[in-house]
């Protein structure tokens, strides 16, 4: 697949459609105009890549709406060089969206499936995260920890207390949290001991499993 003109306009009209929703953040939105989303979706679903929807990708898993890609990166308020721990891999366009704004992102993913296809994907399109790892989102990467921000990208029951520990102070964790609906929240580590949460809505999510599949 290409990257053409027409996918470029239409990735016009979707930055104007997360705009409208709300997304101020300049470089979260010149991400999202950038990085060409049909590229990480099925080519005969190419014509639903820039709708403002979550698609099906493989696994059970989807590809997550633009508008909460955009809100969740928003949310972790990270800057170039800053170490980004994201939960689930999927189909790889969060992680492009992170590379693109220069995090040194590293990205866990426990469906064998989808790891070793976006693997591939990622080397093809020149896609470096500092690791790619498959494994347990649960247990966070604590060889690699402290984070400067760690993004989930499926629903948990509740905050894992790993991920909280991997967080520098001053560090900021995105995560929706829920059974069915997920309110999507934000912890920042004020101190050793001591977090700070905030609610931002209700999201939808595919659940955050533990354990390697």
């Amino acid at each position: 697949m290409k990257d053409t003109f027409k996918h470029r306009g239409m990735r016009n009209k979707l930055v104007d459609t997360i705009a409208s929703k709300g997304i101020t953040d300049k470089k979260v939105i010149e991400a999202i105009r950038a990085v060409p989303r049909h590229m990480f979706m099925d080519s005969s679903f190419e014509g639903h890549a820039y709708q403002d929807k979550a698609f099906p990708i493989a696994a059970g898993q989807t590809i997550s709406q633009p508008y909460t890609v955009a809100f969740q990166t928003a949310l972790l308020e990270a800057k170039a060089g800053d170490k980004i721990l994201e939960i689930g891999t999927g189909s790889g366009y969060q992680t492009a969206v992170l590379l693109f704004l220069k995090f040194k992102v590293y990205t866990i993913e426990r469906q064998l499936e989808l790891f070793k296809k976006t693997s591939l994907f990622f080397k093809k399109m020149g896609y470096r995260p500092k690791k790619a790892i498959f494994g347990d989102g649960y247990k966070g990467l604590p060889e690699e920890a402290p984070f400067d921000g760690i993004l989930v990208t499926a629903g948990a029951p509740t905050i894992p207390k790993a991920l909280l520990s991997q967080l520098k102070i001053g560090g900021r964790l995105v995560i929706p949290v829920g059974d069915e609906n997920q309110i999507m929240t934000l912890v920042t580590r004020k101190s050793e001991k001591e977090f700070e949460k905030e609610e931002f809505g209700a999201f939808r999510f595919v659940p955050l499993l533990e354990d390697k599949n």
